[in-house]
Order: structure tokens, then C-alpha cells, then sequence
């Protein structure tokens, strides 16, 4: 069975998507829509803004969005996917790729999930940090016998695991980890506390917006962050993607069970190549690669 994996934030580079725009003319006017749907040029930030410019979040959200979903219309015929997931924003992705969303009420969305976001991080000071080289329970008990609020947010792949919360509590989080033995722990440069209970005034606001937008029941499974499993009911595919914010995503555990129910080539869709190498750290028996834009 074929899967369709999809990027999240971080994938971005300066210059994405110009070679679609130029090339497609589908791209053209699907960017073109993103301008009118956004109110501004993201294409001027994408194809020619510096990577200062584009970690801006209301900007890095959409970006990495229109760049994977532009990708896979462009397609064609070779995309027919048996299954899909997303890292976290690349679930909205993966939502376009399996009929749930349309490209307009996905995009409005990603865009209101971004602000929603930014505006939770400026509540408090937040961050995150990747911890390499612990088991997953060790890690989660140090967060838990850490003071403040701090907990397990990315289960990427083995031995790397992103933990998320308050700064203080991160700090002191990491020195522990460090000496239960972490190869690194190693606080990232991000903004905010993203799936974490810090995220709650943000999931609060997009459920709103999820609630009133309408989702279609699937073409073929999508396995969400939140459960790691195949969901195929519209209202479920909603309560999930509302409780993603401030839940971890189990990335590890999504490619497993794909793999589990039959996957066994998996494309990347979207900018970069981060998930095609954790795919190589979770399991290198299936095959796992990047999907090639198709000039017309």
C-alpha cells in the first residue's frame, strides 16, 4: 500500500515553490488564490523572502501548506494515495490529500491555527527541546518529576523525543535529562510551547473555526497525530485535529501502525526531506522517498 507523508513546520527554505509557479499552471493559480484567501502575497515571502522572513509563523504555517498540497495536485495520475498522515501542521496537508478538506477552508484554517498559535506564545514564555538517545518512558517521568510545565510533545523517532513547556521548566528539565544520560537535550530555537497545555487558548480558538468549517468523509485513511491510528469518520478526523494543539504527536507510533496495516512505500510530500529520514530511523524495510514535481 502507498502512503503519503506530509511536513510541518521547519521545512521551509527560501525560493519554495517558484519552480512550480513558474512551471504549472496550476500551481499559478492555486497561489494565486492562496494571495487573495490570505490577504497577502505570501508568494512574495516564499519565492524571494529571506529565512528570517519566512520562520515568521503566520507565514511558515501557510508556506509549508500550499508548498505540500501545490506539490501533490501537481501530480497527477501517480498520486493515489492508500493512506495519509501529517506532522503536526502537515495534517491539514494530508487532509486536503484524502478529500476531508478543500483547498480554501484548509488553508483558512492553517492561516487561523498559526495566529492562534503566535498569540499563545506571546501569553508566556515557552519553548522546546529535543532530548536524543533516552527511552521514551525516562523521558516522560523526568518531565513529570519536573516543577512547572513541562511535558512530551514530539515522538519523532527512536531516541528523539521533543519536549515542550514553560522555559524554566525546560531548563531544568534538560539538566535532568542530561544526567539520567541524554546524548543531548538540547533547547530549540521556536517560540512557544507548541502541544502542550500552553496551546490552550489557541485550541480553544481554532476549535471554533474547525467546528464551523466543513469536512467530508475521507477518500482513504488518515492516521492523526493525536491517536496514532486510521481514522476514516469525518466528526472524529475534527475532535482529533482540534486536540492536536495541546496533545503530543506520536509520529513514531503513526509510521508503525502504517506500517503495520500494509504501508510499504512511503512518499514525502512538501518541502524537504525531514520525515523520509525518520522514516530510516523507525523502519528501514520500506522504502521512503520525496515526491518529484511534474512540469506540464
Amino acid at each position: 500500500m502507498h502512503a503519503f507523508i506530509f511536513p510541518g513546520q521547519g521545512a521551509q527554505f527560501s525560493g519554495m515553490g517558484l519552480d512550480m509557479y513558474e512551471k504549472s499552471s496550476i500551481a499559478q493559480d492555486l497561489f494565486e488564490q492562496a494571495n487573495d484567501i490570505l490577504g497577502f502575497h505570501i508568494t512574495d515571502v516564499m519565492f524571494e523572502g529571506t529565512a528570517e522572513a519566512l520562520k515568521e509563523t503566520k507565514v511558515t504555517q501557510p508556506a509549508i501548506f500550499l508548498h505540500s498540497v501545490i506539490l501533490a495536485k501537481t501530480l497527477g495520475d501517480s498520486f493515489n494515495p492508500d493512506m495519509v498522515a501529517g506532522h503536526s501542521l502537515g495534517e491539514f496537508s494530508a487532509l486536503v490529500a484524502n478529500g476531508t478538506l478543500n483547498f480554501e477552508s484548509a488553508l483558512q484554517l492553517v492561516s487561523q491555527r498559526a495566529l492562534a498559535m503566535q498569540k499563545a506564545c506571546e501569553l508566556q514564555p515557552s519553548t522546546m527541546a529535543a532530548v536524543l538517545g533516552l527511552e521514551n518512558e525516562l523521558v516522560e517521568n523526568i518531565c513529570a518529576d519536573t516543577d512547572g510545565i513541562v511535558v512530551a510533545a514530539n515522538y519523532n523517532c527512536p531516541g528523539q523525543l521533543v519536549i515542550s513547556g514553560e522555559v524554566d521548566a525546560i531548563n531544568k528539565a534538560c539538566d535532568a535529562l542530561t544526567e539520567a544520560g541524554a546524548r543531548r537535550a538540547l533547547v530549540l530555537p521556536v517560540g512557544g510551547a507548541f502541544h502542550s497545555p500552553l496551546m490552550e487558548p489557541a485550541r480553544e480558538e481554532l476549535a471554533d473555526a474547525i467546528e464551523n468549517t466543513t469536512f467530508n468523509e475521507p477518500n482513504c485513511p488518515i492516521y492523526q497525530n493525536v491517536t496514532a491510528t486510521a481514522v476514516k469518520s469525518a466528526a472524529e478526523i475534527k475532535n482529533n485535529l482540534i486536540a492536536q494543539l495541546t496533545a503530543p504527536v506520536k509520529w513514531t507510533q503513526t509510521i508503525q501502525q502504517m506500517i503495520a496495516d500494509g504501508g510499504t512505500e512511503f512518499t514525502e510530500v512538501g518541502p524537504g526531506k525531514v520525515l523520509q529520514g525518520l522514516m530510516r530511523k523507525i523502519n528501514r524495510e520500506v522504502t521512503a522517498n520525496g515526491a518529484s514535481f511534474q512540469e506540464e
